[in-house]
């Protein structure tokens, strides 16, 4: 067996494990960075995500006339993440959160050469006001990979870089204790067995949704249904859950796994690197969200922007649990987006006229991809064509092109009336979403469906996607381990997703949306200072 020695060790190579590696390293502590995945996968999921954060008193925010405030932003927090009275470390990290955001995420962020797009988005408004009060949602230059790539890169140029040591393809099976404190791991590694000791370790190895048979054990079903036999994956296989057994095997508490991020506008991947890989739409305001059977989803019409984890419950209580997004290719090309890095090289790139030319003339390019490249994207000249080719893809005979017929017929004559007539929940939320000029210029103007001129119709089925877990290790606001006291575990610390991205439940049973990547970095430095200050 290999035998490793280093002051502090930290286990897994995405964003929060990068961020507490070099933050180590700026305080002259040496570290050993280890991580299951080939140093080329290093940055973890934060690689393919779109890059969007939650922030708040930003210059972003500032120059766009927007007046926040942590008062404000902790109210619109527990409005959303509805945390039960059992609930004690979620809401002190939410606190924590929103009183430091600016400090410990934007302006660290700035420190390390990421910028923000200047347009600050409005997203998970609520249905009924439970959400966002005003917009907080910034869009990082480079997405994901961008700011994961630029924190690899300054670890490997450090002052301290020779105090770095890196080992990829290193799984950790096992955490290691002795004398009533955490001494680092056990795994396997290129070369067989290793054992790693460390007087502090931190355990940065993301959650459990990229594991179907965890995600399975773990469901919600009086909130999403039963589980889904057709759930799409969202993340990597290799993350399922594995540190948070060997923490709980040292004595450390494991909360609210139940509590997950998932998507409903979820499609199959064209090429799939994993089993079941989905992609994730960020779906047209201005579509129909349909039934199996045809009908329009209702009373409340499902409208993005508002409750993601509502628009997942009442996918996931439809028979088979799919829906269909019914429209047309004016909608998609000005509003259709495919969450992720690579699927927004405009802003990955940062091509601001590719970018520009994508607001004003609309994203063609990624229309024709969908409709070239996947199956679970129809089109058709005609209402009825597009029924058959619905019918024929679902395989199970649910769909009645008359209840199609009737909801695009209503939509559309709601429509045709006029917006002094409107009254129709979904028009009344277009007209809300067009008020702020970010979601202007991506938000058609009561556009119709069955539209000759804005042709052809299209059709989406739509299934859950796996993505995110927000429970996991309890951790107190130093990102240390919790045991079943509520007392630290002394040498053990847990940061990002692994922490359910703070106290084992940050955000709750709802996200504001754009607390992920930003939690990896804040739980992140806040292990680090809780190390370097000896609590």
């Amino acid at each position: 067996m290999t035998v490793l020695h280093s002051e502090h060790l930290v286990i897994g190579a995405g964003l929060a494990g990068l961020c507490a590696a070099l933050e180590l390293l700026e305080h002259d502590k040496p570290v050993l960075l280890l991580d299951c995945a080939a140093q080329s996968d290093w940055g973890g999921q934060a690689n393919d995500a779109f890059g969007g954060m939650l922030l708040s008193e930003t210059p972003e925010q500032k120059r766009m006339g927007i007046s926040d405030n942590p008062e404000l932003f902790y109210r619109d927090w527990l409005s959303a993440a509805q945390f039960p009275q059992s609930e004690s470390w979620g809401p002190r990290w939410a606190k924590a959160y929103v009183e430091h955001n600016r400090r410990d995420i934007y302006d660290w962020l700035k420190q390390q050469g990421i910028r923000f797009v200047p347009a600050v988005q409005w997203v998970e408004r609520g249905n009924y006001g439970d959400g966002n009060s005003l917009p907080r949602y910034h869009i990082a230059w480079g997405c994901g990979r961008g700011i994961a790539q630029r924190l690899l890169a300054a670890l490997r140029t450090h002052r301290n870089a020779n105090r770095l040591t890196c080992l990829p393809e290193h799984a950790v099976e096992h955490l290691d204790s002795s004398a009533g404190r955490i001494t680092g791991c056990r795994g396997k590694g290129p070369n067989g067995a290793f054992a790693a000791h460390a007087e502090h370790t931190l355990v940065c190895t993301g959650g459990i949704n990229g594991s179907f048979s965890e995600v399975a054990k773990h469901w919600d079903t009086d909130t999403y249904g039963q589980y889904p036999s057709n759930l799409l994956a969202g993340t990597y296989p290799r993350a399922d859950g594995a540190l948070h057994n060997a923490a709980q095997a040292v004595g450390a508490q494991v909360t609210n796994l139940g509590w997950m991020w998932n998507y409903a506008a979820g499609i199959a991947h064209p090429q799939p690197a994993y089993p079941a890989q989905g992609l994730s739409l960020i779906p047209p305001r201005s579509a129909l969200w349909l039934a199996p059977d045809g009908s329009r989803i209702g009373p409340m019409p499902l409208v993005s922007g508002f409750d993601t984890h509502d628009l997942c419950k009442r996918i996931g209580h439809l028979p088979g649990q799919y829906g269909w997004l019914l429209l047309n290719a004016r909608i998609a090309n000005r509003e259709l987006a495919i969450s992720g890095t690579d699927s927004n090289p405009a802003f990955r790139d940062r091509n601001i006229p590719a970018l520009l030319w994508q607001l004003l003339r609309g994203n063609r390019q990624q229309t024709h991809w969908l409709l070239r490249h996947c199956d679970d994207v129809l089109q058709h000249h005609d209402l009825a064509g597009l029924c058959a080719q619905m019918r024929a893809l679902a395989a199970d005979q649910r769909l009645n092109p008359e209840y199609v017929k009737r909801a695009v017929s209503s939509y559309d004559q709601q429509i045709a009336r006029g917006p002094a007539q409107h009254n129709d929940d979904q028009l009344r939320r277009i007209a809300q979403l067009r008020q702020w000029r970010s979601e202007r210029l991506r938000t058609c103007r009561f556009q119709a469906i069955n539209d000759a001129k804005a042709g052809p119709l299209i059709a989406i089925r739509t299934r859950l996607i796996s993505r995110k877990s927000m429970g996991g290790i309890r951790t107190d606001l130093h990102s240390r381990v919790l045991d079943q006291h509520d007392q630290p575990l002394t040498g053990l610390y847990a940061c990002g997703e692994a922490a359910g991205f703070g106290g084992g439940g940050i955000s709750g049973i709802r996200s504001l949306e754009g607390t992920f990547l930003s939690n990896c970095i804040f739980t992140a430095r806040r292990a680090v200072q809780g190390i370097v200050s000896g609590a």
